[in-house]
């Protein structure tokens, strides 16, 4: 498990900033929104990262079960994205987020990705829980000061470059333990985690393609670091990723499902940044 994600202290300098996504209440759902720079793009496509997607959609959930969980605080249990086809020359992404479910303990959201045209481009889900300790409270503070507007920037080099997350071999991607990726409970930032595991899973694809599925459990926190995310990947496309805390004994910190579109399939007509 991993503390929500979704925590407006972040400094400016954090990598998730840098992805340019605001979020606005409208009724009873949480919107968001971000512009797609080509530091997006997986190498060699024009398809939008799945981790970047993976991320936004993070954001919502965690703003909104903020007000379903509070004083509680609430712990990442999942994060499923499937994306509907390869994704090319993207100008905007949005995204809606809605309530599916409010127990006493959990809350599930769905995250509607939709194109700047309103074509959905891709739908998620995620879970949380309370923290299994009743006497963690989540700090007021941090519920006001989520309302108040951040300074937002642009990535202005490859999303994997900017993360320092590198390809050690194929399928094995290792992630830095920074300050600038860290989330309020000072571990690495679940949408991190979400592109080590993406690397890991495509750098043993036969070319350049794109995640369809990315599906993330979170078992545990990556408190040391660097977190260490290995791959494997059968036929179809279809991987499985551990992804480990070097730091703390290699415990498995997160399980991910992935699967790729064909090659052929991902590739896009402009040459994307390197990574």
């Amino acid at each position: 498990m991993t503390t929500t994600n979704s925590d407006e202290r972040l400094p400016d300098a954090h990598i998730i900033n840098e992805l340019g996504f605001q979020t606005t209440r409208v009724g009873d759902e949480l919107h968001g929104s971000a512009a797609v720079v080509p530091e997006m793009f997986v190498p060699g496509t024009t398809s939008i990262r799945t981790s970047i997607l993976a991320t936004w959609a993070d954001i919502v959930a965690g703003y909104m079960v903020l007000d379903f969980l509070q004083p509680r605080v609430p712990v990442t249990l999942d994060l499923d994205i499937h994306v509907h086809e390869p994704l090319r020359e993207l100008e905007r992404v949005d995204a809606a987020g809605r309530l599916v479910k409010k127990g006493q303990s959990v809350a599930v959201i769905e995250i509607e990705l939709t194109g700047a045209d309103g074509r959905g481009i891709a739908a998620g889900v995620a879970s949380f829980m309370a923290a299994p300790d009743p006497a963690m409270l989540m700090d007021p503070e941090m519920l006001r000061r989520r309302e108040l507007p951040v300074q937002r920037g642009r990535l202005r080099v490859p999303f994997a470059e900017r993360a320092r997350c590198e390809i050690r071999e194929p399928g094995v991607a290792v992630l830095a333990h920074g300050h600038d990726g860290l989330n309020a409970s000072r571990s690495l930032n679940g949408g991190l985690i979400a592109l080590a595991a993406e690397e890991a899973a495509l750098s043993l694809a036969a070319g350049p393609t794109s995640l369809s599925v990315l599906a993330l459990r979170y078992l545990r926190p990556v408190r040391t670091g660097p977190a260490v995310a290995t791959a494997t990947v059968g036929p179809g496309g279809l991987g499985k990723v551990e992804v480990r805390d070097s730091g703390d004994g290699d415990r498995l910190a997160v399980y991910a499902v992935t699967r790729t579109f064909p090659a052929a399939a991902g590739r896009g007509t402009q040459t994307a940044p390197a990574r």
